[in-house]
């Protein structure tokens, strides 16, 4: 056991962090490890390789994806703002990078090689953006003299322009989605909230418009009877949930996996529910969402305006990126090549959620209450100095 009294590194982190959360993460990160063995042997089969290929690189990823996340969780808010800040610009240069020197797979360059390691960079720059975007956004309410939400839009215009140049329409709309929300909880006015909406709508109009693979996937998506690669999966992933019915079939039984391409990532949920069940994916579904109201529930009780802003950011940015991945599998929404968060394969996606929500437990830790009455007179202060002569605060 470990006193409350404790006064070690470990003692009171173990007494501020939410332990709840923290194991609600640790059991999706084991789930995936265990649904990779029953979903990945068939496509590792198919394509030469040896029959536990992914099942062992997923069990090697989430030993180091473990420690990323405890040793995130450890830092203060103010660590995980300027961490955010290295982790951003990083990103983004390797984001570039994709543009020059990118693996172009399924006619997109999203991903970049270094020896023999692939990586997305765009799965790493999502949880920085939306940690300095939450910055930006409480300076911005909180300091007169500081365009907050000028800088915010910045950062959104430099990820989403690069991604749009891979072409990634399915992260470019997570990203803004996410993004304006936070705008939304930050304060936006009615005017802002309308012209934003307009300029969605432009932009997807103008993506289908003017990118053929988007236009691709919509039609397919409309059309009565589907065609193409990506048709074809979200066809085998509806089968599934109708095959498996509430209980499944049992490990080992399902069929969808061996013929679908990425039954091991994108549409692991789907052969997830043709062995184990409705129930069981909709138990799934319960962790996701129990994380991200979790999460939500710490951000209304927050005092600080960037803590609360970027805890919110961070867990709907997970829920979103869950909620898309399970629409997709169900027919729901277009194919969008999202993976299902720490449980399709993917050791990028591993590490950059990880990180992303190494910083949410971090955020989310219980702080004495000095430093949040410290943090309340410093925001008080700052106040005082951007108001008129003359007026109190």
């Amino acid at each position: 056991m470990i006193s409350r009294a404790e006064r070690t590194l470990f003692g009171e982190w173990w007494w501020t962090i939410d332990r709840s959360l923290l194991f609600a993460v640790l059991g999706l990160m084991i789930l995936g490890v265990v649904l990779s063995l029953a979903a990945s042997p068939p496509v590792a089969e198919r394509i030469g390789l040896d029959l536990f290929h992914f099942v062992n690189r997923q069990a090697i990823f989430l030993i180091p994806a473990i420690g990323i996340m405890l040793g995130m969780s450890f830092l203060s808010p103010r660590q995980v703002r300027r961490f955010a800040w290295v982790l951003f610009f990083v990103g983004l240069a390797l984001l570039a990078l994709t543009l020059i020197h990118g693996t172009e797979i399924k006619g997109a360059k999203r991903w970049v090689s270094f020896g023999g390691m692939v990586v997305q960079p765009s799965e790493f720059v999502k949880p920085a953006l939306m940690v300095l975007a939450a910055w930006m956004f409480a300076e911005g309410s909180e300091r007169r003299d500081v365009p907050g939400h000028f800088f915010a839009m910045l950062l959104l215009g430099s990820v989403v322009g690069l991604l749009i140049l891979q072409p990634d329409l399915g992260q470019t709309i997570l990203v803004t989605s996410v993004w304006g929300a936070m705008f939304f909880l930050a304060g936006l006015p009615w005017i802002w909230m309308i012209a934003l909406g307009g300029a969605g709508v432009f932009g997807l109009a103008a993506a289908y418009t003017f990118l053929p693979h988007v236009t691709k996937r919509i039609d397919s998506f409309m059309a009565e009877e589907p065609a193409g690669a990506a048709a074809f999966q979200v066809q085998k992933a509806t089968e599934s949930f109708q095959s498996g019915g509430w209980f499944g079939k049992g490990p080992g039984e399902g069929t969808v996996k061996r013929i679908i391409p990425d039954g091991h990532t994108d549409f692991i949920f789907s052969v997830t529910a043709e062995e184990f069940g409705v129930l069981f994916c909709i138990l799934i579904a319960c962790v996701y969402g129990f994380i991200v109201l979790r999460s939500l529930h710490h951000a209304r009780r927050e005092q600080d305006g960037f803590v609360r802003l970027a805890i919110a950011g961070l867990a709907m940015l997970f829920g979103l990126q869950s909620a898309i991945n399970m629409a997709v599998n169900l027919h729901l929404m277009p194919a969008k090549g999202m993976t299902l968060p720490f449980i399709s394969y993917g050791g990028s996606s591993m590490f950059a959620l990880a990180l992303g929500m190494g910083m949410l437990l971090a955020l989310t830790r219980k702080r004495p209450r000095a430093d949040a009455l410290a943090a309340e007179i410093a925001r008080h202060h700052r106040k005082r100095q951007t108001l008129p002569a003359g007026a109190t605060a």
